[in-house]
């Protein structure tokens, strides 16, 4: 089969082609992919950040967006069927450790992450998976449209969903950065609560993008932007700050919006929040951190995904061309999400 390989870090990874994965356990489920979604980890993935942590073995294959058709399945599993289509969570979990029992299956202890961990991912024809990753769909549902739900929209639902109780009517919420994760963010806001959404870019047509989808306010992001979301609430700031961007100085930029005894939510990386901790203390200013969300949060998105009420805006491209994805996201010319299709 086709697959998109990293052997090296700091240069493209090279499509080559490779053996299919086969069953090695009861509860493997091999996928045939129907959609891989082209994320900004990927690219971090490439530039060597995540080595240190996952460390693979290289080469090996990349993509943790997945959805598809279920082409095998061992021996043990009973929750799908050969020809399903599902999306997958993207860290299977065990289901026995102290953190899948409490409902954090994203910080299982046995988890692995295909295309991360040294375990192949995605982009590939086939994916070889557990179980306890599938979440069944409609037989209708094409998997390309909804494969980037599976990190993108579970890691944006998974903050929003967490910040709700702080969402009561007559509050505001900043939404900073409208893309890939963002866009996602906007929808399940506006799905989720009665909260007024302001959304901050740099980009004019991620603003317009935004007001098309649930934005209330728009503010470019041009150096005055601190100010503008000031002037909207009433000089105090937002309640809760969604920072999908969180590096070259938007961390920052979203403490600086975060009102006294706010929530700064941060959902991108890269960057490094510096704050005094006398601001902590005089503002009571929260700071969350977040990963990518639980099963439970991926079958509620999926619910509002097949209701309609949360789409991908998406760019596809056959499998072949996975290198001008990985180039067009790097350079900015994705509005919304890449997704590879084998």
């Amino acid at each position: 089969m086709k697959a998109v390989r990293v052997h090296e870090y700091h240069s493209d990874p090279k499509i080559d082609d490779i053996p299919e994965p086969t069953l090695t356990g009861p509860l493997d489920v091999i996928i045939k992919i129907g959609g891989a979604g082209v994320c900004r980890t990927d690219l971090h993935i490439i530039e060597g950040q995540w080595a240190p942590i996952q460390n693979p073995d290289l080469p090996y294959v990349i993509g943790h967006e997945n959805a598809g058709w279920v082409h095998a399945i061992g021996e043990g599993v009973t929750n799908v069927a050969v020809g399903d289509t599902v999306i997958l969570h993207p860290q299977p979990s065990c289901g026995l450790c102290s953190a899948c029992r409490a409902g954090r299956d994203m910080q299982c202890v046995n988890a692995f992450f295909p295309g991360l961990s040294n375990n192949d991912g995605g982009m590939a024809e086939y994916l070889r998976t557990t179980a306890r990753a599938c979440v069944k769909l409609k037989p209708e549902t094409n998997p390309a449209d909804v494969a980037a739900l599976a990190d993108a929209g579970l890691t944006a639902y998974h903050a929003v969903r967490k910040s709700v109780p702080h969402l009561y009517p007559g509050t505001t919420a900043v939404v900073q950065g409208a893309g890939g994760l963002g866009h996602i963010g906007i929808q399940t806001l506006a799905a989720l609560t009665a909260t007024r959404i302001v959304v901050v870019d740099r980009n004019p047509e991620a603003l317009a993008l935004a007001k098309e989808i649930g934005a209330d306010e728009t503010v470019l992001a041009d150096g005055t932007h601190i100010d503008a979301v000031k002037d909207l609430t009433n000089g105090e700031g937002a309640n809760v700050v969604f920072d999908f961007v969180a590096e070259g100085g938007a961390e920052n930029d979203a403490w600086a919006m975060t009102a006294g005894a706010g929530y700064q939510f941060v959902i991108g990386y890269g960057g490094e929040l510096t704050i005094p901790t006398l601001d902590f203390v005089a503002g009571e200013k929260n700071v969350i951190g977040n990963i990518v969300g639980t099963y439970s949060d991926l079958e509620e998105l999926m619910v509002l995904a097949q209701a309609g009420k949360v789409t991908l805006h998406t760019k596809q491209y056959p499998l072949d061309a996975a290198l001008d994805a990985l180039h067009d996201l790097d350079a900015g010319r994705v509005r919304g999400r890449a997704i590879l299709v084998p």
